[in-house]
């Protein structure tokens, strides 16, 4: 029953994270007007608002212009919901577990803004870099000390490279806003989590790269976000990175 509450309210929040996705990098306020479609600007009515089911029921269309919604809303739904399920499923305590789901929250709307527009939004990363000490001593998962060493490790250890790198390659390779999200990763899971964010991101993102350079003509010089790789790192530690350091560190590799 926990698991299928946490799989709704998922559902629920990711509705939301949507009108997110949308506004916020428009500036606009995610709290009015209501729900309504891009293209004939009418409110959706709260029969169309149900997560997935509504999607399904009007087929991917507005009810009254018959654009075709994005596939992506019960997409981002879904994952919410079964990132709600995964975070609960883990059994920690409760107050971690809260912040767990606000964390994971912010990062599939960091994610899908970053794709779309290759933006980081400081809306959400300056407030859970600002509030993140407070939430240590709050939810007391890490120590006020490891919020503070998180956010200068990940946003120094980020901005050096990207410094470093734009001095010698002569163009910026990463903007300000990973920066951001890095010390945001820091502050928010300890000074562990950003090393095992970057370090993860780099693999599934050089790995994805690559992928899409070749199949896209080996252009090796098109842009990729690599927000979506560092909250998957994020994700990755939050649910499973102690374990993933501990056999690692138990199993070094030969070479």
């Amino acid at each position: 029953m926990i698991l299928l509450f946490a799989l709704l309210l998922g559902l629920i929040i990711g509705s939301f994270l949507n009108v997110c996705t949308v506004r916020l990098p428009h500036d606009e306020s995610v709290v009015a007007p209501r729900s309504h479609c891009r293209s004939c600007k009418n409110p959706l009515a709260w029969y169309d608002n149900f997560p997935l089911i509504s999607y399904v029921v009007l087929r991917g269309r507005c009810r009254t212009c018959t654009e075709n919604f994005s596939i992506r809303y019960p997409l981002v739904e879904a994952l919410t919901g079964l990132l709600f399920v995964l975070v609960v499923a883990a059994g920690i305590p409760p107050r971690e577990t809260v912040l767990d789901l606000v964390i994971v929250s912010a990062l599939v709307v960091v994610t899908f803004i970053d794709i779309d527009y290759f933006i980081i939004p400081d809306q959400i990363t300056w407030p859970s870099i600002l509030i993140a000490p407070a939430a240590a001593f709050v939810v007391g998962h890490i120590t006020v000390r490891d919020s503070v060493t998180g956010i200068l490790l990940g946003g120094g250890m980020l901005w050096a490279f990207a410094w470093t790198y734009e001095k010698v390659r002569g163009h910026e390779g990463m903007g300000l806003g990973d920066v951001k999200l890095l010390a945001m990763i820091g502050g928010l899971q300890g000074w562990q989590a950003p090393l095992f964010s970057l370090m993860a991101g780099a693999i599934v993102g050089s790995t994805v790269g690559l992928i899409l350079m070749v199949a896209r003509g080996r252009r090796f010089d098109m842009e990729i976000p690599f927000g979506p790789f560092l909250a998957f790192g994020s994700i990755l530690y939050m649910l499973a990175g102690p374990r993933i350091i501990e056999l690692y560190l138990s199993h070094p590799p030969l070479f």
